[in-house]
């Protein structure tokens, strides 16, 4: 009987001290969309080899429905304090097949994380939590802990929200109109633990990690001409993942300087972005002998600006981000710096939806159309109405070509593709709105694809490319 008084006082301690526990609230949002697509061709592979006067096998089309739930659950147990968690379910082709295990071709797919979140795409596929994190809000500034959205800074331009989390540390700090901020990142971790084993030698030694560190100052202007916003972001990428194998022994340092602006004057929206990366790409450590230190040196810069003028907007966008050059073998230029997985300017190039959903379309060879954005001279000009208050119409026109000529493995190091063209994009969107929280959207975009995506072209060879054109309609609910 003892014992069961006990038990009983127990619970009730354990009750008592819970009571707030019971008062919180759930804030939940969501984001639900129902897609179709059809694709023309799935490869800008003409199939057709000039040397051997033959038809290749034609790439076929593609055409399939497709879906995503993302939902946001906050348990708030306080004003300044709340459980931020974010998952997504049911990401999946309609009658398709699923991932590997279950019908999917690439075994990767149910072992490794997929390219837009914490999950695997096989766990997408049913359900994956991407963000869970503890936002506090003290007296002294406010702290964020856990698995949050990363690689996020300023304007769309770069950032990959889209990715994968990862888990952090964030400090903010507001004083008047300018804001700290202060964040750590773990990005890999390569430590021994019980599920490590997949890691083979790595988590067999120390100091094999991939930590980031970040320090950023926000500042908001207003005036009576003009308001916006302002800032920097620094960022050291501590990269030891490949230190002491007997492969490589070496070490990487990024740094990466990210200034910003955002401001809005009369009608005109107009927003820039830069980011200057430099550091080692490959410090060999003391006892490797025989190579040479790789350096980093990139730049990207992003600029955009639309007017609105009441049933009508244009607008323009401009982006470059260099690219390596492949004479020089001990400093990198680019393909580090990408426009990130936010940013999809053309529904065909450089799209990363279409990417995650269709996969690579392919040139010849390793070129790729709707790769990240890099190694790229960009540019594109919108215009749009708006006849009804519902209805949203725009049209955009894109070009872009490479800065440096990519890189032909298959002839020699230093060899290039002949072309640098990517091509020029014109794509037609109209967008519905039918009620506050349900739109309709069909788009229409036609690639006349650039002589990028001939990939090598040795003496003889007449590899030929061919235009592709999408058709794709999305229904969006969200709440």
């Amino acid at each position: 009987m003892k014992k069961l008084w006990l038990v009983l006082l127990s619970l009730g301690l354990i009750m008592a001290f819970s009571v707030s526990a019971f008062a919180v609230d759930v804030k939940v949002s969501a984001e639900y969309y129902a897609a179709g697509l059809y694709l023309n061709k799935v490869s800008v592979d003409s199939g057709y080899d000039d040397q051997q006067k033959r038809e290749w096998e034609e790439p076929p089309s593609t055409a399939f429905y497709f879906q995503r739930l993302r939902m946001g659950v906050d348990f708030i147990v306080s004003p300044c304090l709340k459980l931020v968690t974010r998952f997504d379910a049911m990401e999946r082709i309609w009658g398709g097949a699923r991932s590997s295990g279950y019908g999917g071709r690439d075994d990767d797919d149910y072992y490794e994380l997929s390219a837009n979140s914490a999950g695997t795409r096989a766990e997408n596929e049913n359900i994956a939590f991407d963000l869970v994190y503890i936002d506090y809000i003290a007296p002294v500034g406010q702290f964020k802990v856990g698995y949050q959205l990363d690689r996020v800074w300023g304007t769309v331009f770069g950032d990959r929200a889209n990715g994968n989390p990862a888990g952090q540390i964030q400090y903010w700090k507001s004083f008047g109109p300018a804001t700290l901020f202060v964040g750590y990142a773990k990005e890999v971790d390569n430590s021994w633990s019980a599920v490590s084993v997949n890691y083979g030698i790595n988590a067999t030694r120390t100091d094999r990690d991939l930590d980031s560190y970040r320090l950023g100052a926000i500042y908001n202007f207003k005036t009576s001409q003009v308001m916006g916003e302002t800032g920097v972001l620094f960022t050291y990428d501590r990269d030891a993942t490949c230190r002491g194998k007997a492969c490589d022994s070496y070490m990487s340092n990024i740094y990466i300087i990210d200034p910003y602006v955002k401001a809005k004057i009369g009608p005109v929206a107009l927003q820039a972005e830069a980011q200057y990366w430099f550091g080692d790409a490959k410090k060999f450590e003391g006892y490797v002998t025989g190579e040479q230190n790789v350096s980093i040196s990139a730049l990207s810069v992003y600029l955009d600006a639309t007017a609105n003028f009441g049933m009508f907007t244009v607008g323009g966008s401009a982006a470059y981000l260099s690219g390596d050059d492949y004479g020089s073998e001990d400093t990198i230029g680019g393909g580090i710096n990408t426009a990130g997985l936010d940013w999809n300017p053309c529904l065909i190039l450089f799209n990363q939806d279409l990417l995650y959903w269709v996969g690579p379309i392919t040139g010849h060879t390793v070129s790729v159309v709707n790769n990240e954005m890099s190694n790229a001279w960009f540019g594109q000009l919108r215009a749009g109405v708006k006849p009804t208050p519902q209805l949203d119409i725009l049209l955009a026109v894109s070009y872009a070509q490479a800065d440096k000529k990519n890189r032909n493995p298959y002839i020699d190091y230093n060899s290039t593709y002949p072309g640098g063209t990517y091509g020029t994009e014109i794509d037609l969107t109209g967008t519905y709105k039918i009620t506050n929280n349900l739109t309709y959207m069909l788009g229409i975009g036609y690639l006349f694809t650039g002589d990028n995506f001939k990939g090598k072209d040795r003496a003889g060879e007449g590899y030929k490319i061919q235009d592709d054109f999408i058709v794709i309609n999305k229904l969006t609910l969200t709440f």
